[in-house]
């Protein structure tokens, strides 16, 4: 099967390449307006299995017939930006309806994606799909939507926000069309009715958190001008708010475009087309932090019980997370390569990709996703609040001594090694942490007050305790240790059979301080022997080790 895909060495198209390329029953047109740029790249695709022909193809030169003499089964736009292409944007749409040749295109132009559904008529008398929007937004949204929304009588609300690594890499066509939309004026569904948005003049906050695994630190999300801000409510036409956001990095970055989205909103300045190539560089320069992303999507509405909120949860690692945008096409073509072509017609993608197709592909990844309910939910144990569906997969001696209600006790033995290092020892006292000893006697109290669990440990006759929380604003997700004036910030991730704690955060007599100042820690819980097993390391870069101790727990009467 031959794919057209035009930008093929640019961003998004260059990932699709990347996606598509393992499979050898493809050829890949790898096109745009340099053969120079086109041949580079083929040539350093040194590992594909498909076959890769560098092609010279100008979106806004081509006829009709020059693109029937290339014989692609499907073309694909990923070129851009779509804010950008005006009355004649629809051009390449209407050559490939004349030529026979199914479309497909991952615009994140609001007014391009709602307009495609003029030319369904053409394309089923001739055929062919046509299919936009085939990114994130809204084709990933929507999808996510539809299974988020399953038992719910109606949908009231749908907020959604994507979050890239700081190295993930943006197109300058992507700036471009930020660039063109930051502060103006753009309708969208709010309490009920048609109202004015202001691209990244206005935020919300949001901790990406997928249950098991290590969250995003909290981050602030801008409106941004999408498709699904047209499209979803055609989709869910109860649903009174849709809002759609991003978190561009690094967030200084993001700061200063808040600020001068605030500019063009109070007409100070007429618009920033003046700042692309700046933003451009800037982002792809300057990087720090982790090499992670995100998505996360909301949706309120009425449950058999009343109301309710469901939260669905993506994070990215390394070099996966870019990818995310490219995979709607590469869902699409996978499925006319099995059989399963998309009826004809032209419109927005969105019936075409469901997430079960997203799945497959995240699973071939280390893209992970997991879902949240905030109400209504029984009363539920505080590590199971905060590991929402992950809690399950834990094993069941551990998910015993972690589901207390009221109050319960565990007893067993262990083994204590302290640090050597003067201060370690000093640390060690001050805490009231046990003395070193092979084959202890541990006993672990936990009582449940005001929704906080209060640990009392007693090793070897000595005693120290902490106050587990669940943590709120910055801390949302994690669980927060309490030692007297310190206090942890703890993600909690399931590792195979093991739950790993991670130390996130820190605070000194309330004041949060910088992580690399802070203690460092290292928690394993598992099922051993039919038994709860622990092994957990404290210290600090000043002191080195401070305490270890490990043992095995059951079951105890209080």
């Amino acid at each position: 099967m031959r794919i057209l895909i035009v930008g093929g060495y640019g961003t998004f198209g260059g990932r699709l390449v990347e996606l598509l390329e393992s499979d050898s029953r493809l050829t890949l047109l790898v096109a745009g307006r340099s053969a120079a740029s086109a041949q580079a790249y083929c040539a350093g695709r040194t590992g594909a299995r498909a076959q890769l022909i560098p092609t010279v193809f100008d979106r806004a030169a081509t006829d009709a017939a020059q693109l029937a003499a290339l014989k692609p089964a499907i073309l694909v736009d990923a070129s851009g930006p779509f804010q950008a292409y005006g009355p004649s944007g629809y051009a390449l749409v209407e050559h490939c309806i004349a030529s026979g040749v199914n479309y497909l295109d991952l615009a994140d132009g609001a007014d391009f994606v709602a307009g495609i559904d003029r030319f369904n008529g053409a394309a089923e008398l001739a055929g062919v799909f046509v299919l936009s929007g085939v990114s994130s937004f809204p084709v990933l949204t929507a999808a996510v939507v539809r299974q988020m929304a399953v038992g719910m009588s109606s949908v009231h609300g749908i907020h959604a926000g994507i979050a890239p690594s700081p190295y993930a890499g943006v197109g300058l066509n992507v700036i471009r069309a930020i660039a063109s939309y930051a502060g103006q004026r753009i309708g969208l569904r709010r309490g009920g009715t048609t109202a004015t948005g202001w691209p990244f003049a206005e935020s919300e906050r949001f901790v990406v958190a997928v249950p098991g695994r290590v969250p995003l630190r909290r981050l602030r999300f801008s409106l941004v001008d999408v498709p699904d801000l047209r499209v979803l409510p055609g989709q869910w036409p109860q649903a009174t708010d849709v809002w759609m956001g991003a978190a561009p990095v690094p967030a200084s970055l993001h700061r200063a475009l808040t600020l001068m989205a605030w500019l063009v909103r109070l007409r100070l300045l007429r618009s920033l087309s003046w700042l692309p190539r700046l933003m451009y560089w800037v982002t792809n320069h300057l990087r720090w932090g982790e090499h992670r992303g995100g998505m996360y999507v909301v949706v309120s509405g009425e449950g058999p019980d009343g109301a309710l909120v469901r939260e669905w949860h993506l994070l990215a690692e390394g070099d996966d997370g870019p990818l995310i945008p490219s995979m709607g096409a590469q869902a699409v073509i996978g499925n006319v390569l099995d059989g399963k072509s998309p009826p004809p017609g032209a419109r927005t993608a969105m019936p075409d990709v469901h997430l079960s197709d997203y799945q497959k592909l995240f699973a071939q990844r280390t893209i992970f996703t997991g879902t949240r309910q905030r109400a209504p939910l029984p009363p539920q144990p505080l590590f199971q609040r905060i590991l929402g569906d992950a809690w399950n997969q834990l094993p069941a001696e551990v998910r015993r001594l972690h589901g207390v209600s009221h109050q319960s006790a565990f007893t067993g033995t262990c083994t204590v090694h302290r640090g050597s290092q003067p201060l370690a020892r000093l640390a060690a006292a001050l805490i009231g942490l046990p003395k070193a000893g092979a084959g202890q006697d541990i006993r672990v109290d936990l009582r449940v007050a005001a929704g906080a669990e209060h640990w009392v440990r007693s090793i070897g006759g000595r005693r120290f305790s902490s106050v587990l929380r669940q943590g709120r604003g910055r801390s949302e997700w994690l669980l927060r240790e309490s030692f007297g004036p310190i206090t942890v910030d703890i993600a909690l991730l399931l590792d195979g059979g093991f739950l790993c704690y991670i130390l996130r955060g820190w605070t000194l007599f309330g004041i949060r301080l910088p992580l690399w100042l802070g203690p460092r820690s290292t928690a394993l819980e598992t099922a051993q022997e039919g038994k709860f097993c622990f092994d957990v390391t404290i210290g600090h870069p000043l002191t080195g080790v401070i305490v270890q101790y490990r043992g095995l727990l059951t079951e105890a009467p209080l």
